[in-house]
């Protein structure tokens, strides 16, 4: 069952970590019959620590790997293996955390970064809205300077649907710097560049006196300030390839533009001379 999940998800963006939640319940339901597990034990198996980063885990995560599980046994199902697959609900997760800079801040963290290759991969991330994942796998053959475009292709996507992303000139000014000794638009020594180095973002979020920042919320960043800007979030939506506007409305409360139109719908003093007569039939009705 955990083969045929991973051979589905081969080609997908997490796939690395897709193989972590495989060996887990490999691990956990070594041996067991497939039509024997129930949804209460998937449930209780859930992960609470990780060992390697030494700390709990969240409902997020372990959501994740009941995605991972219970696609298992939809496609273990669909092979004529087992005649339903168990129920196993969602945990619960708190409201989506939005974390976004001011662009005069945001330039201070850039600054502030001592890499070179990482002060361009986190100005990329706030010019262009690219996961980590999308920037660190962008290859040249999806780079279009002249057009100023670059694709972030359908294995590589989060959502598993190819988009196109438009570059800015600040951003093909970038992507025009980069050495091309590498198959890999961000590389190092001829060598792509597999993660950013963590410890130089730490650091930079210091001097810089941020706190509670995360490299994804350079995303946050992004879209936060496209909203801010007057984007529609359909549009946007496209643009960050977010699978649902839901995804996407957690940005909407920053802009109030788009109830600007409805705000002259309801109006009270705007007309003097109806308030002076109204004034007026007062006074002689007192009389």
């Amino acid at each position: 069952m955990m083969i045929i999940a991973l051979r589905d998800a081969e080609h997908q963006a997490a796939f690395y970590d897709k193989q972590i939640y495989a060996r887990y319940f490999l691990s956990v339901f070594k041996g067991r019959k497939i039509s024997s597990i129930s949804g209460e034990e998937v449930i209780n198996s859930l992960p609470d620590y990780n060992i390697e980063r030494k700390q709990r885990l969240s409902n997020g995560t372990k959501n994740r790997y009941r995605a991972f599980i219970m696609r298992a046994f939809s496609m273990a199902m669909k092979m004529g293996w087992i005649k339903n697959v168990p129920h196993v609900s969602r945990l619960r997760e708190p409201k989506v955390r939005v974390r976004w800079l001011e662009k005069g801040l945001a330039r201070v963290l850039i600054d502030s970064l001592k890499i070179d290759w990482m002060k361009d991969i986190a100005a990329f991330a706030l010019l262009t809205g690219m996961r980590k994942g999308e920037i660190l796998s962008l290859t040249w053959d999806n780079v279009d300077l002249n057009r100023k475009v670059a694709i972030v292709t359908a294995d590589k996507a989060k959502s598993g649907k190819a988009r196109a992303i438009p570059l800015n000139d600040e951003a093909v000014d970038i992507l025009s710097q980069q050495p091309r000794n590498c198959e890999s638009v961000f590389s190092c020594n001829g060598e792509r560049i597999k993660q950013i180095n963590r410890a130089d973002f730490k650091n930079a979020l210091k001097r810089s006196g941020i706190v509670d920042f995360r490299f994804h919320d350079l995303r946050h960043t992004w879209a936060s300030w496209h909203v801010q800007n007057g984007t529609p979030l359909m549009l946007l939506k496209e643009m960050g390839g977010w699978e649902t506007l839901e995804m996407v409305n957690k940005y909407a409360h920053l802009s109030g533009e788009h109830l600007t139109k409805y705000s002259g719908i309801v109006t009270f003093l705007a007309h003097k001379d109806t308030s002076s007569t109204y004034q007026s039939n007062n006074k002689l009705a007192s009389l």
